[in-house]
């Protein structure tokens, strides 16, 4: 949807246009890479931004420095998904193109043999600026709402601010970048013989759908952040229960 013609329809009309011309298998094209990724930036992600939340002695709460701690987190976490995002928007707009990819580890060595490091590196510049504007929002948003929904609810309150803090702050962190997202996407995805700038495709983008072509494909996006983030932070705070009795005895 991010990278289809103007004349793209919604989730349902995209789906069910997949399923018919290509097969039910090519939904799924394109899932190695976040899977294989996921592990490694939730990984770092957390980890860069316990240190980063100590470095800048950020408050629990609507501290801004939560965010200004999530925000140098970004360029780190982008060295890792500028890669995998290329991956898998090559990979999942190959059957509209050459068809020459055959999985993931394909695509990656057909580009680094004729493109080399730089071409797995497509896009990273607005990869790197999603990625800050992405993870800024996300733990600014989480340590406020954590804060204020835990508070509201008192000391019994089961756990349930958890996965409620950290799925609305998903789906608001999305929101705010997922206009760079829809131009990474459209950077990333064009042939690799011929890169497209990220103003070229802002332009194209708005010259063809309007503004609203940047939030093109926003909504299946902001229900999976929803759903995804939730389990993440409750996994997070799960974990740093089980290693040292919660949060709050640190970062």
């Amino acid at each position: 949807m991010q990278i289809g013609s103007s004349k793209s329809g919604g989730i349902v009309a995209t789906g069910t246009h997949i399923v018919r011309s290509e097969g039910i298998q090519a939904i799924y094209k394109g899932v190695g890479p976040p899977l294989l990724s996921l592990s490694i930036l939730n990984t770092v992600n957390f980890t860069a931004y316990s240190y980063f939340h100590r470095y800048f002695q950020a408050e629990r709460g609507w501290d801004l420095n939560n965010g200004l701690a999530g925000g140098v987190v970004g360029p780190i976490s982008s060295c890792v998904s500028t890669v995998e995002n290329l991956l898998k928007t090559q990979l999942q707009v190959d059957n509209i193109s050459k068809k020459q990819y055959k999985n993931s580890l394909d695509c990656l060595k057909q580009i680094l043999a004729e493109h080399g490091i730089q071409g797995v590196y497509t896009g990273h510049a607005i990869n790197t600026a999603r990625e800050t504007a992405f993870i800024s929002t996300y733990f600014f948003f989480y340590e406020g709402l954590r804060k204020t929904l835990v508070d509201s609810a008192g000391p019994g309150h089961g756990g349930w601010p958890i996965p409620v803090a950290g799925g609305i702050s998903g789906a608001v962190a999305w929101s705010v970048s997922f206009p760079l997202d829809c131009i990474r996407a459209g950077v990333q995805g064009s042939d690799l013989n011929n890169k497209q700038k990220s103003l070229r495709v802002f332009r194209k983008l708005v010259s063809e759908r309007g503004m609203m072509g940047l939030y093109a494909g926003v909504t299946p996006s902001i229900i999976r952040a929803f759903l995804v983030s939730g389990s993440r932070f409750s996994a997070y705070e799960g974990v740093l229960w089980l290693l040292r009795g919660g949060r709050e005895t640190g970062p």
